[in-house]
C-alpha cells in the first residue's frame, strides 16, 4: 500500500500521523508532502519513506497513493493559512485513492456534529481507519 500524507505549517499532524501508521503498520510505504519544507522534514523526521514539497509533489503523489492522510483542509482550496492551491484541493478530491481527513476545526473551516477531540484521539482515528483499509 502506498500512503500518502500531507500537512502544511510545521508539519506537526502529518508528523504524529506519519509516526503512529509507521508504528502501527511498518510495511506501508508513507510518503510525506509538505505544502513547505517545514512540514515535509518533520514528516521525514517521523520515520516516512520519502518526503516532498510543494504543489507539483501533492499532485503527483494523489495520483501514485492508495490512500491519502491529512486535515480535512487538503481538499478545500486556499484553506491551511493559504497553502493549500486550488490545485492541490483538486489534486485530492480527484484522487482515486481513499482519503482519510482529519477534522481540525480552525482556518475559518468548522466541520458541524465533530466535537472538537484531542489531536492524540484523532490520529487513534486514523489509525483505525487505515487498518479497515488494510483489511
Amino acid at each position: 500500500m502506498n500512503l500518502l500524507v500531507i500537512d502544511a505549517q510545521g508539519g506537526g499532524i502529518g508528523k504524529q500521523v506519519v509516526a503512529a501508521v509507521k508504528k502501527n503498520f511498518p510495511a506501508v510505504r508513507v510518503t510525506a508532502v509538505g505544502t513547505n519544507s517545514a512540514a515535509a522534514t518533520a514528516m521525514l523526521k517521523a520515520g516516512a519513506d520519502a518526503a516532498a514539497t510543494g504543489e507539483n509533489a501533492v499532485i503527483v503523489g494523489c495520483r501514485k497513493a492508495d490512500v491519502i492522510v491529512g486535515p480535512i483542509g487538503i481538499v478545500i482550496a486556499d484553506s491551511l493559512y493559504g497553502e493549500i492551491t486550488p490545485a492541490m484541493a483538486a489534486a485530492v478530491g480527484q484522487s482515486a485513492a481513499k482519503r482519510i481527513l482529519i477534522p481540525i476545526n480552525h482556518c475559518d473551516n468548522y466541520i458541524v456534529g465533530v466535537p472538537d477531540l484531542a489531536i492524540g484521539r484523532l490520529i487513534d482515528g486514523v489509525v483505525a481507519a487505515l487498518g479497515a483499509q488494510l483489511e
